[in-house]
């Protein structure tokens, strides 16, 4: 059983159940199959970036530029839409991807070309790209007035019981799980976080698949910037600001070792759904958003401090240690 389902998946699952029915005790609605939808569809722009943020993890770094990036990308398609309101959603789709993919891509190059701490490089680029979207939009907002219905209405549209952008999600889930478990760019990832050194001995290209993973992060956050700024009908300077600390806390509950190498899909999406829980269950008690921002810290020092006990033998181990082989 535990090869199936990770203990650490199996008590953060159990911890989402608890809460949920706690809040459903005092208000039984919040379990309504319509609430939760919302709850889940709440939650999808987390549970994709949180995604892009485990590959970067995993392989030793990490991307403090998602919410920027979201937000430039965000802020520009839709001034593109607001100056070509004809231009189908397919393309502002793909313009949304490729401009995100481009900003990570700047991050990995940086990272892998001039072996700068990804820290450092994603901090010094989110303010960059934050200062961008202040010079092509002067400050300005754009709103949902100046908006195509189609721009606005994509991640809305109801298909099946759940929006688009709720689907989007899913299918994130799906093809990351896939090429986390079944490709060779998922290993090269594991093996690279879990021994770089083991790793370029078997022939992985560390400094690539570092700058691939950002690539991937990249392209999910400019995926997000549309879905985002579609959804809420609104474009601004400061969106999404601090959300890429969500991002990183929703991967550290969800078992993703900051030290790399370690983690699973399922691990990084009950991680961003037991925030999202958090953050719609906790208003609906009545509890201030003071002791939200302490519940969530505690959670988050609860995982790491969980994280430190489990120790890394028990983690997805690709490679041995280098110096053991020899």
């Amino acid at each position: 059983m535990k090869r199936y389902i990770p203990l650490r998946e199996a008590i953060l699952g159990a911890a989402i159940l608890t809460l949920t029915l706690l809040v459903a005790s005092r208000f039984p609605g919040f379990i309504a199959p319509s609430n939760l939808a919302n709850v889940f569809n709440d939650t999808a722009p987390l549970i994709i970036l949180a995604l892009g943020q485990m590959v970067v993890i995993l392989t030793r770094c990490i991307d403090l530029s998602v919410a920027a990036n979201l937000a430039l990308t965000g802020m520009a398609v839709a001034m593109i839409n607001v100056a070509l309101p004809g231009l189908p959603i397919p393309v502002i789709l793909t313009i949304a991807v490729l401009m995100g993919a481009f900003m990570g891509a700047i991050n990995g190059l940086l990272v892998w070309k001039l072996s700068i701490p990804p820290i450092v490089v994603t901090l010094g680029t989110m303010t960059i790209f934050r200062g961008i979207i202040f010079l092509i939009s002067d400050g300005k907002w754009v709103n949902s007035h100046e908006m195509s219905p189609a721009f606005t209405g994509f991640p809305r549209t109801v298909l099946l019981g759940l929006p688009v952008l709720s689907w989007v999600a899913i299918l994130t889930v799906i093809v990351f799980g896939i090429m986390m478990a079944r490709t060779q760019s998922g290993r090269s990832i594991f093996a690279v976080g879990g021994n770089p050194h083991a790793a370029v001995y078997t022939g992985i290209d560390v400094g690539k698949t570092q700058f691939w993973a950002f690539v991937a992060s990249g392209a999910l956050a400019g995926l997000t910037g549309y879905l985002w700024v579609a959804r809420y009908a609104v474009a601004y300077v400061d969106i999404a600001g601090g959300f890429e600390l969500e991002v990183v806390a929703a991967c550290v509950i969800g078992g993703i070792s900051i030290a790399g190498g370690i983690g699973t899909v399922g691990g990084a999406v009950l991680g961003a759904i037991f925030l999202g829980i958090v953050k719609n269950a906790l208003p609906v008690v009545d509890i201030s958003p003071f002791w939200q921002l302490a519940i969530s810290g505690s959670a988050i020092l609860i995982a790491v401090a969980f994280n430190a006990r489990s120790g890394r033998n028990k983690g997805r181990v690709i490679l041995k240690s280098a110096e053991a082989t020899q």
